[in-house]
């Protein structure tokens, strides 16, 4: 299966969203990832009610993190510009000028087992967030042993396979609602795990 099934999946996501460009990555969480490294993020602000993965980013980069009340809905904001969006389902919703990852993990909308997208309209951040999530190789024709690496790369990229499920499922996830999901789907983190007491 060719590494085209991805590009028609991330063409298929954009047009959805209403974002000129989507890079298909592994998944939500290593989007806003390589989303906060290409901006050079020094920090994070998170709402309590989230999922833990995001908060952790924090310690993994090396950025201060800084917890927020929030009752949010469908996304939230990270940095200015960039977004989790991850539980996000609705036809034209992309923000302009942002960074907004959604995921296509098990229980999302578009389940795919794993996955996710992050949505630009930036077409230079696309193309680098699209290197970052393939060990900084580009996607061409021309063997990764022949191209000179330019690029810190991160091995986030998203499989034909699961893009070609992507393809598969998203007519019927596009005509079916979406599940509403509320603050009290998660847990205070700050309350309840050791982890980020610390």
């Amino acid at each position: 299966m060719s590494f085209e099934k991805v590009k028609l999946f991330e063409n298929a996501i954009s047009e959805f969203f209403n974002s000129p460009h989507a890079v298909a990555v592994d998944c939500c969480t290593h989007g806003v990832e390589l989303s906060l490294r290409l901006t050079n993020a020094d920090k994070i602000s998170v709402p309590k009610h989230t999922y833990l993965s995001i908060p952790m980013l924090a310690h993994k980069l090396g950025i201060h993190l800084e917890w927020k009340e929030e009752k949010w809905h469908d996304y939230y904001y990270l940095t200015d510009n960039v977004i989790d969006a991850a539980i996000l389902w609705k036809k034209n919703s992309y923000i302009p000028n942002t960074l907004m990852s959604v995921s296509f993990q098990f229980k999302k909308h578009l389940s795919l087992g794993r996955g996710g997208c992050i949505l630009t309209d930036n077409k230079e951040a696309a193309l680098e967030l699209k290197k970052m999530s393939y060990d900084g190789r580009m996607f061409n024709d021309i063997p990764w042993t022949k191209q000179n690496i330019t690029t810190m790369g991160y091995h986030y990229y998203m499989t034909p396979e699961t893009a070609q499920l992507g393809l598969d499922k998203l007519p019927d996830a596009i005509k079916t609602p979406p599940k509403q999901w509320t603050i009290k789907d998660w847990p205070d983190l700050t309350e309840q795990m050791d982890i980020f007491k610390r």
